[in-house]
Formats: structure tokens, C-alpha cells, sequence
């Protein structure tokens, strides 16, 4: 294989200018349509204007601009090869004995780029404003929803209880009430429930106690139950005290763990997903993403060379129409793939890793065969 860095920096400059344009165009065509749907959803509320909905699209773009990437790098891709095509630069480039890997280094390793700066750079940054966006949409434009409508307006919440039982747990369930603004010493935003009630288990799900209270206040790294009446084995209350119930649950993770796994960053991921699996919620969703996101610099490869694979036919040869729209429809079907092994993977029926790597491998491999057909024909 004969390497050309000249060549190779000039092809990936192209398929980088032509992918971000590509990235732009889509990613306002899609934003305009979720603006438009917004102010269709503001249009019944008079107390909203133009502002929120103009807000909570702006809010959305990064997000948009990440689930657009992959398509981006395809459409991107075969413009910018079909180009080179088109001009027999890649004909006089392979002619020169210049093959089809030597010239993909530069988009392949702009494109390994552009997944990695989404991954670490841009994913934090999209997942802060996007759950921003989701509460101001949740506050202005739905009607109800949120945690307060789960299980007729009670929440229900595990957590481990080690007091009584070395592998205990403890489910609190109870109505949430408006959370208070934090407490300027600590910085800690203070969560209510009402009409609660806290079972004790042991490890086995054996009863070991169960504790009613009219309200309990979550503070750091405590549940605080007022007038609290336990009832141990015996089964005969006890008089109505002050308990205090050890917890790593805070305000934050507790609303996090109802909202969309994309609204955590990649960074954050990692260490939300272990404290929910303590605290008792299931964290498949979470690490279906975080493995999703770990795969994104190899779909963006993917991509690139799909791109490659399906347009560098030249005009003589016929079928030029045809190859793109093939490399179109690939590129839709991987998403489709991807989505159904997501819910797949989400029902648990599919392991974690392979709903979310199969995808990002299959395009992969599509890929390289359909380059290695050109090469070797």
C-alpha cells in the first residue's frame, strides 16, 4: 500500500469541510421541525411566547447535532468522494499505484476525530443543556407527568439498609412534595415525602420492620422520618419518634434516575450507573447508552468508509445513482438496527454489549468487504 500524505491530507480536509456542512444542514433542517412542533404545543398555552419554545429548541442542538453525526459522515462522505470521483482524481491517484486505504487514512482518522470530540467533548455539553431543555418542557408546555405521577402520585425508591442486615435494603415509598430551594451552608436542595412508608428487608427479602411516617425530609446522607410509628417482628408500633435512615440517595440522583439516560454526560455515566444499581433502579437503559457512546467513534469510521465503498464507482461504469442511493439506504438500516437491538437490549433480551456494539460491528464489517470487493475487482 503506498502512503501519500499530501494526498491523504488533502482528501480528509474535503471530507471534513463536506461533513461539516452536511452536519450543519441537518442538524437546523431537524431543529426547525422540533421548532415548529413546539410552537404548535405553545400555540394552546397563552401564558407561554415565543421565547420558551425558541429556548428549549436552542437548548436541544447539540443533542440533535450528536444523533446526527453518523448521517452526517455518510452524507458527508459520499459527496465528498463522489466529487473525487467525478474528477478522476481518485482514478489518477489508484492509477499512480495509490490504493483506496492509502487515500482513506485521512478521512478515516478525521472521523475516528469527529466521534471522540462528540464522545468526551461535545456529550457533556449536550446532555446538561438537553436535561435543561426537558425541565423547562416538563414546566411550560406538559401537562403533569414527571415523578408525582408514577404509581397514582406515590414514589417508590430502594436503597441499601445495612442497621439491620449487613446485605439489607429498605423500600420508601411516599407522595413527593415540591422540592425546597437548597440550603445556602450546604448546597443541598431539600426533598419531601408524604405519607411514607419504609420497609426494612434482609438480604433473603425477609420483613424485618416496617416504619410509617407522616412526612420524611431528605438531607445529606439521611432520610429524617418526623413522628415516625415502627413496627418491628412483633408486630406492636412503637411511640411516635424522630428516625434517622442512612441513605446515598440525593435529590439529583433520585430525578435522574427518571429521566432519559441521555441527559448524563459520558463522564458521568460510569458512576451514576453504580449508584443506581445500589440504590435498587436498574441501570440497563444507562449502560445501553454509555456503551453506545464508547461505540461512536467506530460508527463514525464506519461511516466514512461506507461512504468510500459506495462512491468511488466511476461515471463510466454505470450504476453511479444506484450506489449512492444504496449507500443511503445503509445507512438507514444500521440505524434501524441499532434501534431495534436497543429495545432489545432494553427488554433483556440481548446483553448490553451486543445491543449496543452489533450495530457499529455489522456496519463495520459491511464496510470493509464492500471496499475489499472494489480492491480486489
Amino acid at each position: 500500500m503506498t502512503f501519500t500524505p499530501t494526498l491523504s491530507l488533502y482528501v480528509a480536509r474535503g471530507f471534513l469541510l463536506t461533513t461539516l456542512l452536511m452536519l450543519c444542514a441537518l442538524t437546523g433542517l431537524v431543529a426547525l421541525f422540533d421548532f415548529i412542533e413546539l410552537l404548535r404545543r405553545a400555540a394552546s398555552r397563552p401564558s407561554v411566547g415565543f421565547d420558551i419554545p425558541a429556548t428549549i429548541a436552542a437548548l436541544r442542538l447539540p443533542f440533535v447535532a450528536m444523533q446526527i453525526l453518523p448521517f452526517a459522515i455518510l452524507l458527508g462522505g459520499i459527496t465528498a468522494f463522489w466529487r473525487l470521483t467525478r474528477s478522476s482524481e481518485l482514478i489518477v491517484a489508484r492509477a499512480a499505484g495509490v490504493s483506496a486505504w492509502g487515500f482513506l487514512t485521512g478521512p478515516g482518522l478525521v472521523a475516528l476525530l469527529l466521534g471522540a470530540i462528540a464522545v468526551t467533548g461535545v456529550s457533556p455539553l449536550s446532555s446538561a443543556m438537553l436535561a435543561r431543555a426537558e425541565r423547562m418542557d416538563q414546566s411550560f408546555l406538559r401537562t403533569g407527568g414527571g415523578m408525582s405521577s408514577l404509581a397514582g402520585g406515590r414514589l417508590w425508591l430502594r436503597q441499601a439498609d445495612r442497621e439491620l442486615d449487613e446485605n439489607g435494603v429498605a423500600i420508601v415509598a411516599g407522595r413527593p412534595t415540591a422540592a425546597r430551594p437548597a440550603d445556602p451552608r450546604d448546597g443541598f436542595a431539600r426533598f419531601e415525602l408524604k405519607d411514607v412508608t419504609v420497609w426494612r428487608l434482609s438480604a433473603g427479602d425477609s420483613p424485618l420492620a416496617r416504619i410509617e411516617a407522616p412526612r420524611a425530609q431528605l438531607t445529606p446522607g439521611t432520610w429524617v422520618l418526623e413522628e415516625a410509628v415502627s413496627f418491628g417482628a412483633d408486630r406492636m408500633p412503637t411511640r411516635p419518634q424522630r428516625i434517622e435512615l442512612p441513605t446515598e440517595l440525593t435529590p439529583g440522583r433520585i430525578e435522574d434516575s427518571f429521566a432519559s439516560p441521555e441527559t448524563l454526560g459520558f463522564w458521568s455515566l460510569p458512576g451514576f450507573i453504580e449508584v443506581l444499581e445500589q440504590a435498587g433502579f436498574s441501570a440497563v437503559r444507562h449502560r445501553i447508552q454509555f456503551h453506545s457512546l464508547l461505540a461512536t467513534p467506530i460508527l463514525a469510521l464506519a461511516m466514512a468508509l461506507l461512504a468510500a465503498g459506495f462512491s468511488m464507482r466511476h461515471n463510466r461504469r454505470g450504476g453511479v445513482a444506484q450506489m449512492i442511493a444504496g449507500g443511503v439506504a445503509a445507512g438507514f438500516a444500521l440505524f434501524v438496527v441499532d434501534r431495534i437491538s436497543a429495545e432489545f437490549g432494553e427488554a433483556g433480551s440481548l446483553p448490553v454489549i451486543l445491543a449496543a456494539w452489533v450495530p457499529t460491528v455489522a456496519g463495520l464489517l459491511l464496510a470493509l468487504s464492500l471496499l475489499l470487493h472494489l480492491e480486489d475487482g
